[in-house]
């Protein structure tokens, strides 16, 4: 706390300030020092509310034991002083003796005796106060469930008695009742009783959250699957880091051991990792921790996997699993010795005990498995302990047939580099002594090479030249003159495909690797034809790269020439794989002319010979070639079949070598046309996923990207969100080492999901962050202009327009160095209405200052003469003024502004795209007209001109709303 409150108003607005913050240690420390403030001063009341906030800061903060001792010193100042308490105060501090109960129930310390006590008090008080006693037996039915004895008969005495002002909410009462049925075991008795809380109807501070939780494994058993997903993705959103909520996020990891999802669980473990340290109530924590243990279980087949968990060191699952056992044994054994029961070690036994659900459960976008997390986990070898291990051929061998099958472009050569890369690093290596293998340095050089096209495979071309530069010296040393003079062409290439100075500059740099690479192949002698065909190749490369980036037709000549001149030779030599190369580059060459129908047949004359002769790994990428061009012709269902069966032989191949991940990719895009976007969705996912696991991190989630903004649009929230959380807890999100651009726009999305989730508090924290960084990008002011404003327009729903004027502030500075007319012009336009909505008459001078701000930028856009790909910016702004000036009661001048915005669009055509917008605004200015302004007949003209036009337009759908508004007048007149 900066400054301490110095009067009593100043006290009560701090005690509001930290009401609005989350639950948690600083919201907590916040509340204890505003107690000690509101002891300094005469008054009680303020007191009284600084220890209100202070019990519900320990309630929900998940510190059980301090709460009663607040409660303690609330009831003594009402004891002494009943009068200061207004009928606000009392309701508040009799509905917190069920807060007092249920705090003392969750610490095993407290003697039973001293629990049956607390509720004779609370019985006592209710009754001298003359309030209803269904809240009491609401505890005492709480405390018969916890202890496991006579449930039925206090379950009965309280659901059978009437509500009170003073009974939990209907959620919470609604959440009680169902569990009762689910100990009984009639899972769908509970269900039929939670549907309201679950279908969110009735709901609270910890509602629908906890139901969910509870009722996600009799969801599953009672075939409500694709519920029970729903409503997990939803229902750990809202509990998860929260320590008051502990246990529901331990039901959530204990739902995903169950369906064949641990490897979600230990990544929602992670995320929760505080929980182990900050929550302080002894039944949250069992709970917790015997739903970490169901999950831990499970994952015993992994035992050495890094794991989540308590504070001081680091955790491997079987670790972890141990310890936690260990703890939650200990917790039910302390309750169960205070209770005089074996209720809670029965419980935590049926927990820990359950079999799987179900074998596998896709519960989001990004399905992953234990194998997928352990292939991510590094295993840290110290190199004294390396050894090489035996191969079921001589090391010689592996390489000669690594070197043979790296010639001919085999997919399997990768691996055996990879094999041979972790054999020579061993320290007990020995090379072979065979002329025929050559010496070490020729090995290193090959593995510099194998490692150099990798990188280039991933764009990472400064990478790619320096290992092939390092590579062709290498080779030189081992005596192999024509290796290193084909790698020093794949480092020319490589040092042109990285010029990044737009796209004349690159052309010219590919047009002198060409020149480079065609003398350096004049220059060598002694090639073998499997040689001087890879260097034709790179060749041929360069200039249908050059096409590529110019587009210029000068240059389809040249590209065609040197394809052809590979064709000839490789034709010559009998070299199939470069003859595949040779009919891919002039098929390549056709399409980038824009002669598709000419590329197709050369694919399709490629195809055949593939299928007679291969090499049939080339398949995959002939036919994602044809895909492409299909859909250029506009056929995507050929080119759905051609991606399809390129897929099915793609699985006879490593992914990484046939570019699987593309496959997915071009489908994705191809589903789209076809209108399939849930087929689309899956192949982004899975592209993403083989991006992510081949190391191309960057390709990889702008997929995620691409699929998280597809699941937004489709109005799967909850994935979206699922999916977007996922990614951040990825290790290079974390640490900071992904593009900050590509993040960003993750982020924006997320928060636009948590808006269409209508969790708005989140979505504008995160997009309030996200513009605060962005005005750092003094490369692109213009992406910080528009997230600026969408911050700002999230401020106004919230009704914070302070912060709101200072996020447009800043949208227009930066809208001033990049211009961004359109967004800029809907932003200000929306917080006019939403200042004019809330606000009214009150908020109408604001509103209109926001509007004048859009009109200079509607100014500006007529200036430079911009041309929208939306709405007119001076329709949609005299719109605007129509609708800010209605809200606050300026009828005349809403009509005013209207008749503008109706002349400016002017009658739509058959053709015009206007249509929706003009019969909106003929239906409110009808309505001003009107309802407002009573001027029925003009207004009944209006709209009934306009239903004619329409009519005959055959925009019946625009037309109806203006018919209904019609009618309502000719009822009223």
């Amino acid at each position: 706390m900066p400054t301490a409150p110095q009067t009593t108003d100043e006290l009560l607005q701090a005690l509001q300030e930290n009401d609005r913050r989350p639950y948690g240690r600083t919201r907590t420390v916040t509340a204890e020092e505003l107690v000690e403030v509101a002891e300094q001063f005469a008054e009680p009341v303020p007191l009284i509310r600084a220890l209100l906030e202070l019990q519900e800061a320990y309630t929900y903060g998940s510190e059980p034991r301090k709460s009663p001792v607040v409660f303690a010193r609330l009831l003594t100042l009402f004891d002494e002083q009943p009068d200061v308490f207004d009928e606000r105060l009392r309701h508040l501090l009799f509905w917190r003796f069920k807060w007092v109960a249920n705090a003392l129930l969750a610490l095993p310390e407290i003697p039973l005796a001293s629990l049956r006590q607390w509720q004779k008090e609370m019985r006592d008080r209710y009754e001298k106060a003359d309030l209803g006693l269904q809240p009491y037996y609401g505890q005492a039915y709480q405390l018969a469930a916890h202890l496991g004895e006579d449930t039925a008969l206090a379950y009965e005495l309280w659901a059978g008695r009437p509500r009170t002002r003073l009974s939990d909410c209907e959620a919470c009462e609604i959440c009680e009742r169902a569990l009762f049925h689910l100990a009984a075991g009639d899972d769908e008795r509970a269900l039929r009783v939670w549907e309201p809380v679950l279908a969110g109807k009735d709901s609270c501070q910890e509602e629908p959250a906890r139901s969910i939780s509870h009722a996600l494994l009799p969801l599953l058993r009672t075939g409500a699957v694709d519920r029970a997903v729903e409503l997990h993705l939803a229902g750990y959103r809202a509990c998860r880091r929260n320590p008051s909520m502990a246990g529901e996020v331990g039901r959530h990891l204990e739902f995903c051991a169950l369906t064949g999802n641990e490897a979600r669980g230990l990544e929602l473990l992670a995320e929760n990792r505080g929980l182990f340290d900050e929550v302080e109530s002894p039944r949250d924590m069992l709970d917790f921790l015997t739903g970490v243990e169901v999950l831990l279980r499970r994952v015993l087949g992994h035992g050495e996997l890094p794991a989540a968990g308590f504070a001081g060191r680091a955790w491997t699952v079987a670790g972890l699993r141990a310890e936690v056992a260990h703890r939650a044994d200990d917790f039910a054994a302390r309750f169960d010795a205070r209770n005089g029961t074996t209720a809670h070690a029965d419980r935590r036994a049926a927990r820990v005990e359950r079999t799987p659900l179900l074998d596998a459960l896709d519960l989001t976008l990004r399905p992953r498995s234990l194998d997928d997390v352990a292939a991510a986990v590094p295993v840290a070898v110290p190199p004294a302990r390396t050894t090489a291990t035996a191969a079921p051929e001589s090391v010689g061998e592996l390489i000669l047939r690594a070197r043979k099958l790296d010639g001919l472009g085999h997919p399997e050569s990768t691996a055996l580099w990879a094999r041979l890369r972790t054999l020579s690093a061993a320290r007990d290596y020995a090379h072979p002594d065979d002329p025929e293998v050559g010496p070490l340095v020729r090995l290193r050089a090959d593995l510099l090479d194998d490692e150099a096209s990798r990188a280039g495979d991933k764009d990472e071309f400064a990478v790619a030249q320096a290992l092939y530069e390092e590579a062709a010296g290498l080779y030189e040393d081992a005596g192999a003159p024509e290796r290193a003079a084909l790698a020093r062409a794949c480092a020319l290439l490589a040092a042109a495909g990285g010029v990044d100075d737009g796209a004349e500059a690159k052309a010219a740099a590919l047009t002198d690797a060409h020149a480079s690479i065609v003398a350096l192949h004049e220059e060598t002698s002694g090639l073998t034809p499997v040689h001087e065909a890879r260097l034709l190749r790179l060749r041929a490369t360069a200039l249908g790269l050059r096409l590529q980036t110019s587009g210029n037709e000068d240059d389809v000549e040249p590209a065609f020439a040197e394809a052809d001149l590979l064709l000839a030779f490789a034709t010559r030599h009998d070299i199939a794989g470069q003859i595949s190369g040779g009919l891919l580059l002039k098929a390549g060459t056709h399409a980038l002319s824009g002669d598709l129908p000419a590329a197709v047949a050369g694919v399709d004359d490629l195809l055949g010979r593939l299928k007679a002769q291969g090499p049939a790994w080339h398949l995959p990428r002939a036919l994602g070639l044809r895909a492409r061009l299909q859909l250029g012709l506009r056929d995507p269902e050929a080119a759905h079949a051609s991606l399809m069966e390129g897929l099915r032989l793609a699985a006879d191949w490593p992914a990484e070598a046939v570019d699987t991940s593309r496959l997915h990719s071009d489908l994705a895009e191809v589903c789209m046309h076809l209108g399939r976007p849930d087929e689309a969705l899956r192949h982004l996912t899975r592209s993403a996923e083989l991006d992510l696991r081949h190391g191309s991190r960057t390709e990889a989630f702008c997929s995620y990207s691409n699929a998280a903004q597809l699941s937004l649009d489709m109005g799967r929230v909850e994935d979206c969100i699922a999916l977007l959380d996922s990614l951040m807890a990825e290790p290079d999100v974390t640490a900071g080492e992904l593009d900050d651009r590509l993040l960003a726009q993750l982020r924006q999305t997320r928060a636009r999901a948590l808006h269409a989730g209508e969790d708005l508090k989140a979505a504008t924290a995160e997009l309030v962050a996200l513009a605060a960084e962005s005005a750092n990008w003094e490369d692109d002011p213009g992406s910080h202009a528009m997230i600026a404003a969408e911050a700002a327009v999230l401020l106004g729903e919230s009704g914070d327009f302070g912060r709101a004027r200072e996020a447009v502030n800043q949208a227009l500075a930066a809208h001033a160095l990049a211009p961004r007319y359109e967004q800029l012009s809907s932003c200000l336009r929306e917080l006019a209405r939403q200042q004019a909505q809330q606000h009214g008459e009150e908020g109408l001078t604001d509103a209109l200052a926001f509007l004048a701000d859009a009109g200079r930028i509607a100014e500006e856009a007529r200036e430079a003469a911009y041309e929208t790909r939306g709405r007119s910016l001076d329709s949609a702004l005299a719109y605007e003024h129509g609708r800010v000036n209605a809200c606050a009661g300026e009828y005349e001048d809403a009509l005013a502004a209207l008749e503008k915005a109706l002349a400016l669009l002017g009658e739509p055509g058959p053709e015009d795209d206007r249509a929706g917008e003009w019969a909106e605004c003929v239906r409110f200015a009808g309505a001003v007209e009107g309802l407002y302004l009573e001027r029925v007949s003009p207004a009944l003209t209006r709209l009934d001109k306009a239903v004619s036009l329409l009519t005959r337009l055959g925009r019946t759908e625009e037309a109806e709303p203006l018919t209904t508004l019609a009618s309502r007048l000719r009822d009223e007149a």
